[in-house]
């Protein structure tokens, strides 16, 4: 099978079929024998890097966001000559500071990176603590973020470089829910995770602002299974966590991890 036929086939959309090629490109060149590296991937594309990956016969590489749970990674792809052990990350951590009492967020931060012309590609997980937050950004941008990096939301910032060791990890705030749904449709399961009326998710879902295993769903009847990942903009992450059996009423029972 040519690469442009592989392509056809893995890729559900133009969008994804670039950045496969893109990552076919990286595959190229470790083949040849240069290190090859992407960018930070989402979750998303990295799902659609695996695909590639296994459809390529499983070829070396590694997956690394700076910390065990991160959300973005980049993916490299090793020559047959570099071990797992010598590969140097790409990327490297910043550390904001400011005066305590402001409260700022995970999009505030985001907002004030992006302001600066910089692309989300070139910005990994923004981990955000009291008075403190932590950055993984590629290297070529640690000198200017440190010198320009001095504001975000409405409070001035004092940046250092630090280890990846000694990045701060949150620990994830989880609500467990235990309900009943009398279907398992994705708009049933998603209202009952996320505290909504049916009608209001069903308008989220059909408003593309929802994905199912970080691939985008716009189907309100696309059936939930046991395992899955619901993630909504604004509203965060829900996972199905077990699918029981029914109840008196005949509902299927639920428990659900809605992360805060």
């Amino acid at each position: 099978m040519s690469k442009s036929e592989l392509l056809n086939r893995l890729a559900r959309d133009g969008d994804e079929r670039r950045l496969l090629a893109r990552l076919e490109d990286k595959l190229d060149s470790a083949r040849r024998g240069s290190p090859a590296c992407t960018f930070f991937l989402s979750t998303a594309q990295q799902e659609s890097a695996l695909r590639l990956i296994t459809a390529e016969g499983h070829p070396r590489h590694l997956f690394s966001g700076g910390w065990a749970d991160a959300e973005r990674k980049v993916c490299a792809f090793l020559p047959d000559w570099q071990e797992e052990g010598d590969w140097e990350p790409p990327f490297l951590a910043l550390r904001c500071r400011w005066q305590s009492g402001e409260a700022l967020t995970h999009r505030d931060f985001l907002g004030a990176i992006l302001g600066q012309g910089i692309d989300r590609e070139k910005v990994g997980d923004i981990l955000v603590g009291e008075g403190l937050c932590d950055l993984l950004v590629f290297r070529e941008l640690g000198p200017y973020l440190l010198q320009n990096f001095t504001e975000a939301g409405r409070a001035r910032l004092r940046v250092e470089e630090i280890p990846l060791d000694e990045l701060f990890l949150p620990t994830p705030q989880i609500k467990t829910i235990h309900d009943t749904v009398n279907t398992l449709r994705l708009d049933a399961v998603m209202a009952s995770g996320f505290s909504l009326g049916r009608s209001k998710a069903a308008a989220l879902i059909t408003g593309g602002r929802v994905e199912l295993n970080h691939r985008p769903c716009m189907k309100s009847d696309k059936t939930v299974e046991q395992g899955d990942v619901m993630t909504c903009r604004g509203l965060g992450k829900c996972v199905v966590a077990e699918v029981g059996g029914l109840s008196k009423k005949g509902r299927v029972i639920l428990t659900l991890e809605r992360y805060l």
